[in-house]
């Protein structure tokens, strides 16, 4: 039975703009090129391509607005607000340097300007006492100073404000009308002023910015519900996404990993390192497919030399991707990365006026891309451009334009190989264990390579790969993250009051996605709590039964984790620091559905591979039989990615449409 109103997936990336479409029975999938100028520029185009404009259409977007106006520094006029002699917080921060043996490091510009930090009264100590009281005149002076700044918004961070927020509620009541309000109290309640400064500075540096983004997006398409994917992994109404926007810094990548515990799990993988390879960047994570475990998420994300510190997928970002461009530092050493060639002009394969070389290019001079075939035949590369531009590396280099292209691969391989080590062998877990989950419009290309390099035997590229983000937000529910600082002795507390305090949090959840239609008996809850050992600045966070479980079984629990996470355990006082709870609704019932392509004959390619050149097997991913075992080398094509098989590698197409691979024993 056909849905009534059609759902589609939409991811804006830094090259492509990815559409995933499912009408109840049939998913479409389809690419346009980014327009980082005006993101929805590409979407419209899209979904007019898809004959989607003037029809009602559920939405759920990933969007880099966020992303890219904290990285480009082009956030709006923001004032700070916090209590008197503490001005400077975000420009001090913790006093940690980049590079600690520069002795002269360069100086970084505050994230607010002097003239933005007001200072005022309000302030409470530890426990939740007045140290000093807010006056009616400080509230005046305030609201004088904003009138005189004519700033766009406005952030406000009271000491200790998530044990009483009444003083930031009072300075919120007298911010002129027309004015973006973020209150640390509501977007972080938490411990740790900097970090929860910083966050909120953040939400109301980019929130008009997103606001007016999606406002725009909405009017453009008044036809569709839009729905706003969050960092750590559940979407949000359009209309409250903007006073939320922090939370929207990683909406991109937590659709990817979303997508692949979803395609995952229909093969039955369920122990999973990914890395989503697009034209700008790779993200790597570990994660479970089971049903029951949401994704991992952490509390010390960062987005450029920024600390998030509101819940996130937890994943690793590096800068290489198609679009990385390689060059020759000052010691006539081969780079890769991290500037990329973007969407305009691109690799210059794209025939758009890009020159310089590109992992996209190298893999294109080397065979594994095909000219005629890329997205789907409605883009042709431009071999010629291709080896003219790694042509200007390779001539300094002594080597010819084919080795040093198989050189950029090998870097670009190394720096993903890297990334995956440190969310993997840097957490004490062995990669061979792991089943390696490629996506992204590139990903394919380098998963044997990466997979042999961290000695993993198994791998899986998800069916409709290349927009996997897309795919992902189609399986995502509507979620919230909430959390509240406690600071207590563990030992201190009982059960009932551990949880009044979840009680507290998930009613304010609930109360939250009810505004979205979900019914109470619909949401599940995930109750946690961060803990330390007294006198540690890091946490743990533990999985808390409700009614199930004791504070001894949460003590042992923890110890058990902090043993595990690093090495060893203390004979000393617990901390409960934060209680958490991750609400969500029901899961979007999404079916994968299988491409078959009837086209009679596979081609054979001519590709440069370790020195030589090798004839490989072109197989249309649709034309593979289920369930047979083929063997490499070939290169797997399809509309939106190509997958290159390598030798001594086994690959199968299952009932699901994942292809599954497999190093061969020797």
């Amino acid at each position: 039975m056909k849905l009534t109103t059609k759902l589609l997936g939409i991811d804006t990336g830094g090259t492509f703009t990815d559409f995933a479409l499912f009408d109840g029975e049939q998913l479409t999938i389809h690419k346009v090129l980014s327009t980082p100028h005006a993101p929805e520029a590409a979407i419209i185009q899209g979904v007019t391509e898809l004959g989607l404009l003037d029809q009602p259409l559920n939405i759920v977007h990933g969007s880099t607005v966020a992303t890219n106006a904290a990285l480009e520094g082009k956030g709006v006029r923001t004032a700070f607000i916090t209590n008197y002699g503490l001005g400077d917080m975000l420009t001090i921060g913790r006093q940690t340097r980049d590079e600690l043996y520069e002795w002269h490091p360069a100086p970084i510009t505050p994230p607010v300007p002097r003239e933005l930090c007001l200072e005022s009264g309000g302030r409470l100590g530890a426990d939740g006492s007045v140290v000093e009281p807010l006056s009616d005149d400080e509230l005046a002076q305030l609201k004088k100073a904003l009138e005189r700044l004519k700033p766009q918004a406005v952030a406000i961070n009271l000491l200790f404000s998530f044990i009483d927020d009444r003083f930031e509620k009072a300075i919120e009541a007298i911010i002129p009308d027309g004015i973006f309000i973020s209150r640390s109290s509501k977007i972080l309640p938490e411990y740790r002023e900097y970090e929860r400064g910083i966050t909120t500075w953040l939400n109301a540096w980019i929130g008009p910015l997103v606001e007016r983004y999606l406002q725009h997006l909405t009017d453009r398409l008044p036809r569709a519900n839009i729905t706003v994917m969050q960092s750590a992994g559940g979407t949000i109404d359009a209309r409250l996404a903007g006073d939320e926007a922090v939370h929207m810094l990683l909406s991109g990548p937590a659709g990817g990993l979303a997508g692949a515990r979803f395609t995952a799990a229909a093969s039955g993988q369920q122990k999973l390192l990914s890395f989503d390879m697009g034209g700008t960047s790779t993200d790597v994570a570990m994660l479970n497919s089971r049903p029951d475990e949401a994704l991992t998420l952490t509390t010390n994300g960062k987005i450029g030399r920024y600390p998030v510190a509101i819940p996130m997928v937890d994943m690793h970002t590096i800068g290489a991707g198609g679009g990385s461009i390689a060059s020759l530092d000052a010691g006539g050493l081969l780079q890769v990365g991290p500037e990329s060639a973007g969407a305009m002009p691109g690799p210059a394969c794209y025939g758009n006026g890009g020159t310089a070389p590109t992992v996209t290019d190298a893999n294109l001079v080397l065979g594994r891309l095909q000219p005629d075939a890329f997205l789907g035949g409605t883009m042709t590369l431009d071999v010629a451009a291709a080896r003219t531009a790694i042509h200007s590396i390779a001539t300094p280099l002594n080597l010819s334009i084919e080795a040093a292209a198989q050189g950029i691969i090998e870097i670009a391989n190394e720096h993903m190989a890297q990334a995956l080590r440190v969310i993997s062998v840097q957490q004490g877990h062995d990669p061979r264990d792991f089943t390696l989950v490629s996506f992204g419009g590139a990903g394919g290309l380098h998963v044997c390579a990466l997979a042999e390099k961290l000695g993993m035997t198994r791998a899986l590229v998800p069916i409709h790969s290349g927009v996997l983000s897309a795919l992902g937000m189609l399986t995502a529910p509507r979620a919230r993250q909430l959390s509240r600082t406690l600071n207590r002795p563990l030992p201190s507390l009982s059960e009932a009051e551990i949880s009044s305090q979840f009680e507290r949090l998930q009613q304010q959840g609930f109360d939250a996605l009810q505004q979205e239609g979900l019914a109470i008996e619909s949401i599940t809850t995930q109750p946690s709590l961060d803990l330390c050992y007294q006198g540690q600045s890091s946490t743990l966070n533990i999985p808390w039964i409700t009614s199930q479980q004791t504070i001894k079984d949460i003590t042992i629990n923890f110890h058990h984790a902090h043993e595990a996470r690093y090495g060893h355990r203390l004979d000393c006082t617990v901390e409960l620091v934060n209680v958490r709870v991750g609400l969500r609704g029901p899961m979007p019932n999404i079916t994968l559905t299988v491409d078959v392509d009837h086209r009679p004959a596979n081609h054979c390619a001519s590709l440069y591979f370790d020195g030589a050149i090798t004839t490989v097997d072109v197989v249309a991913r649709g034309a593979l039989m289920t369930d047979v075992k083929y063997q490499g080398p070939a290169l797997i094509s399809e509309a939106i990615s190509t997958t290159f098989i390598n030798h001594d590698w086994s690959y199968l197409r299952d009932e699901t449409g994942n292809l599954l691979l497999e190093k061969n024993a020797h």
